[in-house]
């Protein structure tokens, strides 16, 4: 069932738990996040981030269509997301395939220009009726794992401005995490984040999600964290299952990095949901 995201994250916020988003650049990625949240009857989102195409994975005119097949075919609600469009004309692109929500990531910019573009990509989502997420602060590194420089802290009175004027339906913000494989264990600033929440309506995204501790994620879901992006670890349990295997047929091997990526996505689920 495709849904927006603001609307699936009211879900979340309602249960009080956070929803995992998985970002999805083949079909192998897109069959294993849908089965593992249909397998759970947990609500989950699925992401194209702008960078794929950089990393040579696919187009977002290619993978859309397929995102979109898998979302309205589903037994739970489905978001379609856009993850770290870095410019409008990119999120334009978006809403026009069919995604319902959208991250503009003005991140990098000074402030008044990423809550002017931010401001501009709601506008545009209305018209289509998608939601939007956008981010202030700079968690140091890019989407995909490439460290660049230090974070930047969301700083709380910045965040509640940034909402106040753009009119976004969530927030991504920083406060230790980093996309990528970490070299050294997280260090979270948690009073940091729950500053933010108590100044701000709008569910909050964490970035950077793969790698953190079951306690941390508990901890930040107890402080008004709605959205984990997780992509790094559930791509490598799909690399570790062809590890020392040898296998005759190409298919044989999608099959087996396809089902080892659901088993690592239904763990993320059974915790951001508090399964158990």
């Amino acid at each position: 069932m495709l849904v927006t995201l603001k609307e699936i994250l009211k879900i979340a916020e309602e249960k009080k738990i956070a929803l995992g988003a998985f970002n999805t650049p083949s079909m192998p990625y897109a069959r294993a996040i849908i089965a593992a949240a249909e397998a759970l009857n947990q609500p989950v989102i699925i992401m194209h981030a702008q960078v794929h195409e950089e990393m040579g994975l696919c187009t977002m005119e290619e993978v859309a269509p397929m995102m979109l097949w898998y979302a309205e075919h589903a037994k739970v609600p489905v978001c379609v997301h856009l993850d770290h469009g870095t410019d409008l004309d990119y999120v334009k692109r978006g809403l026009e395939l069919g995604f319902t929500g959208v991250m503009y990531d003005g991140s990098a910019l000074s402030y008044e220009e990423n809550a002017k573009n931010s401001a501009i990509a709601v506008e545009m989502a209305r018209k289509t009726g998608a939601s939007v997420e956008a981010e202030v602060g700079s968690m140091g590194s890019r989407e995909g794992g490439v460290q660049e420089d230090e974070s930047i802290y969301t700083d709380p009175d910045t965040a509640a401005k940034f909402v106040a004027e753009t009119g976004i339906d969530a927030l991504a913000c920083a406060f230790g995490t980093v996309h990528g494989f970490y070299a050294k264990e997280p260090k979270l600033d948690f009073p940091r984040l729950s500053k933010i929440d108590s100044l701000v309506e709008v569910p909050l995204v964490m970035h950077g999600g793969s790698g953190v501790s079951h306690a941390d994620y508990r901890e930040v879901i107890a402080r008004g964290v709605r959205k984990i992006n997780y992509y790094t670890y559930m791509s490598r349990a799909g690399a570790d299952a062809l590890n020392g295997q040898t296998f005759k047929q190409f298919h044989d091997a999608y099959v087996a990095a396809e089902k080892a990526m659901q088993r690592d996505v239904e763990a993320a689920i059974r915790v951001f949901a508090n399964l158990g």
